[in-house]
């Protein structure tokens, strides 16, 4: 079986996301099991490199997955003309600018999301790479979440007639650092390091709602600093001076109305970390990471308002599981995959490229205006 080897350089992944998603649940495991398979019976192997600033930290992850080569000097990979790709985890600030350098270089792209900080930079980026003819992919991760797979089918399906609503509910309390350490870094909640829940996510909300349920239109986003005094990884107080909550409502091609509460200052008490509630005139859903529950028309129970007595309907009752009809594998892995397939040849275009990273970052900039002018933002479309 001949193997086709696509040289991979992995900048960023030292870090939380691209340590355990994209390095060790992604790329390691791939090669792990003997590569990509193609159609046509070859296989698609990742050779990566890992650039860093750290070597000790580089040898260490490439020795524990069984990886051979490091770097700390990032020009030199991109000027190497054996790895094709140029794959970016590491901070959003220097994300545009890295981008700008790679496709300088000739390099395909795959990277996280925001594929910038600022849409003018997202654009641009998206501009030189379908001018210079590469191939890139930005990271659509919770649209391979077996959830959201299940809301999928349901969706097609016609099972909602026609879909009214999306509530989402996403986030956790994510703590201060003084009575127990926190579980995510502090860059999260310094502005000038990139973070604020707005950037963070409206990017992935503008994926999820665009790819299930329509094109987002218009944007009214009201941000929150809830909690202004963190601790960081040092045990130090800081001031957190961007937004670690966001109240979102978002207008929908088609006239679905979705709202999305997220939040770093929430206790859960709800079926997931993040959960999507649509409603149809002939039935509801609510999905979550894994799971997915839905509610048809004639199962809906009739509820009759009365506050004078304990309520005698268990709403939970009333719902069907989606049950697991195939595998769902790492969503990471599953759309590196897709993306491998497409640098070989099997797909001639690939839908969630800079121009839909460029999407997202749009909507950020939107939620930052529409917060700031109090105001709905309507949203152009984009072109490059």
């Amino acid at each position: 079986m001949a193997e086709r080897r696509i040289g991979l350089i992995m900048n960023g992944v030292t870090g939380r996301m691209g340590m355990n998603q994209h390095l060790i649940r992604s790329i390691a495991a791939i090669r792990k099991d003997g590569g990509v398979p193609l159609a046509n019976g070859e296989r698609v192997m990742p050779d990566p490199i890992l650039v860093g600033r750290n070597r000790d930290k580089l040898e260490a992850l490439a020795k524990a997955h069984g990886i051979a080569r490091v770097s700390t000097d990032l020009d030199a990979c991109l000027a190497d003309p054996k790895d094709e790709v140029f794959f970016d985890a590491a901070t959003t600030q220097m994300r545009a600018s890295l981008l700008r350098k790679a496709i300088a270089a000739g390099k395909h792209i795959y990277c996280e999301k925001p594929t910038a900080d600022n849409l003018a930079d997202a654009m641009e980026v998206a501009r030189l790479a379908k001018q210079a003819g590469i191939k890139a992919g930005v990271v659509q991760d919770k649209l391979f979440l077996p959830g959201l797979r299940k809301l999928r089918m349901v969706i097609d399906s016609g099972f909602f007639g026609r879909i009214c609503s999306v509530k989402g509910e996403f986030g956790y309390w994510v703590f201060e650092g003084d009575l127990q350490p926190t579980q995510r870094p502090s860059w999260n909640y310094k502005k000038a390091e990139g973070g604020g829940m707005i950037l963070d996510m409206l990017c992935h909300w503008r994926y999820v709602l665009d790819n299930l349920f329509g094109n987002v239109e218009s944007v009214s986003c009201l941000g929150a600093t809830h909690v202004p005094t963190r601790y960081d990884e040092q045990g130090r107080a800081y001031a957190a001076d961007t937004d670690d909550a966001a109240y979102a409502t978002f207008q929908l091609q088609g006239g679905v109305i979705a709202h999305i509460n997220s939040s770093w200052v929430t206790r859960v008490r709800r079926d997931d970390l993040v959960t999507f509630q649509v409603d149809g005139t002939h039935g509801s859903a609510v999905a979550g990471l894994q799971k997915c529950w839905t509610q048809s028309r004639v199962n809906t129970p009739k509820p009759v308002w009365n506050p004078d007595i304990a309520q005698p309907i268990d709403f939970y009752e009333g719902w069907q599981e989606v049950p697991d009809t195939q595998p769902y594998p790492n969503g990471f892995r599953v759309q590196w995959e897709m993306f491998f397939r497409h640098l070989a040849g099997e797909t001639a275009t690939y839908p969630w490229d800079l121009l839909a990273g460029a999407k997202g970052v749009q909507l950020a900039e939107a939620g930052l205006r529409s917060w700031a002018e109090r105001r709905w933002i309507d949203l152009p479309k984009l072109e490059v």
